[in-house]
């Protein structure tokens, strides 16, 4: 039989084949979308905060630092984007699964090699051949040949392959995106904290100076016997307390300004030079734009990622089911050999084979069960991880939405005593403009505004967090839309 007089036949085995194929379907678990949402859950404090709401249903910014109206703090974050080492991690982790996902689509074509192969033998002059008449004088072979062979994807074992190598690869991309979101919210964090040691750091060195000129009054009082020695050793006892709180304060903010150069992927000191001057707390936004409940879930990378490592488990289970069934491919084979080089031009060195192969598990030993009740375990495993993954996002907003509002009404009372504070040290003063009480009443006066001052500049920071944490919680940081468009161009290519 010629390869012309083959063609027929092998045309209506690759139709009778084909349509096979196009009857047959993915077997195992469709993948459907989880429910991702709580009922009636409010972006709002609760009532007991009530009067200090200033949300908006605006959308979350993607960067959301900007409401600080901060350029040193936008400055960082760009850094950090383009140096952190954790984000850099991430994207090479992305390549590794775009990698994988090509090596597993790779499986739904066909596969073809080359091959050559040249050996130079004899038989035994004493052998049962020779002794039948066969030459035993040594002689060349020769033998070119091309092979090719395709498994036909009857069962879906490969698509759902390739659909399980495609979720993973999201999860990667939203793991990514999680670490970019947790990334903005550290810079932040640890730039507001280091603003916050800042400003306490210059009133514990205020309340310093008004503790020593304390102390010069009453020494100057006791030579006069007018004080006691226990005022004196309580003055120099605020004294060195005072002193010791400012080395401690400075290390703290050596460690931020290293905290910090670490995120942005710099060496220790790098920062100071840029950051060791004190700057004022950045002011809060007048209107936090939150968005709607509804969008929670599309805004969380995390919750992202979760989806689609159960996208991920489910598709392993149909890899798992359609190891059940028989694997069909077709298989060819075409070349040429001969004994001498010369002949290997010759049509009638020419060999060639085509046909279907089949595969039939018959006995594995319980393995594809096994594997099948693995996957299977693992898919509902991965179902409460998802689960889980939503319920705590919720928590992280109502707890964030909570400490921003408590934070909010804090400062508003430590604001009035500071204001308080403030008159009574104009009243002390006026007073000892007057005569009518000692220069010790003005820097007591003085040291209640320092104290005041400090707690609410203590409270300041802890508010500038408490909204970094919502923005957090909110998944600020990231833009999902441009994500998933670049997403589904990916998709698209594979």
């Amino acid at each position: 039989m010629t390869p012309q007089s083959l063609l027929p036949s092998l045309r209506k085995s690759t139709v009778a084949l084909s349509i096979l194929l196009l009857a047959g379907c993915a077997v195992g678990p469709h993948f459907v979308q989880p429910d991702n949402s709580l009922p009636r859950m409010p972006l709002s404090p609760r009532d007991d905060y009530r009067h200090m709401q200033e949300t908006s249903v605006a959308n979350v910014p993607v960067q959301w630092w900007v409401l600080f109206n901060d350029p040193i703090l936008t400055e960082l974050q760009q850094r950090a984007q383009a140096g952190n080492l954790g984000l850099q991690m991430a994207a090479k982790r992305i390549e590794q699964s775009r990698a994988q996902l090509g090596i597993t689509s790779a499986q739904l074509l066909p596969g073809a090699a080359g091959n050559a192969s040249y050996s130079r033998g004899g038989l035994s002059q004493h052998g049962r051949l020779a002794a039948l008449g066969a030459p035993t004088s040594a002689t060349g072979f020769w033998q070119l040949g091309f092979d090719a062979s395709w498994e036909l994807d009857l069962w879906g074992r490969a698509h759902r392959s390739r659909e399980g190598a495609t979720a993973a690869l999201e999860a990667r991309v939203y793991d990514h995106e999680a670490i970019r979101v947790a990334l903005s919210a550290e810079v932040a964090r640890v730039y507001l904290q280091l603003r916050g040691t800042q400003a306490q750091l210059n009133i514990t060195q205020k309340n310093q100076a008004i503790a020593e000129r304390a102390l010069e009054l009453i020494e100057s009082r006791e030579r006069n016997g007018v004080a006691t020695g226990f005022e004196v050793a309580s003055a120099r006892a605020q004294v060195a307390t005072v002193k010791g709180m400012v080395p401690a304060l400075i290390q703290h903010r050596n460690a931020l300004m290293n905290a910090l150069a670490l995120l942005l992927g710099e060496q220790p000191r790098a920062l100071d030079t840029e950051l060791k001057n004190a700057m004022p707390l950045p002011s809060l936004p007048s209107k936090v734009p939150m968005g709607v409940p509804s969008e929670l879930a599309q805004r969380r990378p995390d919750i992202q990622r979760a989806e689609a490592e159960l996208h991920a488990a489910t598709a392993a289970i149909g890899v798992a089911r359609a190891d059940f069934y028989p694997r069909i491919g077709l298989g060819a084979r075409i070349g040429v050999e001969a004994f001498e080089s010369d002949d290997l031009d010759s049509w009638d060195s020419r060999f060639f084979s085509v046909g279907p192969t089949v595969y039939l598990p018959i006995f594995e030993g319980g393995r594809l069960k096994q594997r099948l009740a693995l996957n299977e375990a693992k898919q509902k495993r991965v179902a409460l991880a998802y689960r889980q993954t939503v319920l705590q996002a919720w928590h992280e907003v109502d707890n964030a939405l909570d400490a921003w509002a408590a934070q909010r009404s804090l400062h508003a009372n430590l604001q009035v005593s500071y204001e308080q504070n403030i008159q009574a040290l104009k009243a002390a003063e006026r007073g000892y403009q007057q005569g009518a009480v000692d220069y010790l009443r003005v820097l007591s006066a003085q040291r209640n505004v320092l104290e005041s001052e400090s707690r609410l500049n203590d409270n300041a920071t802890d508010a500038t967090l408490a909204l970094v944490n919502l923005y957090k919680s909110l998944g600020g940081g990231w833009d999902p839309n441009a994500l998933s468009i670049a997403l589904s161009s990916l998709e698209a290519d594979q």
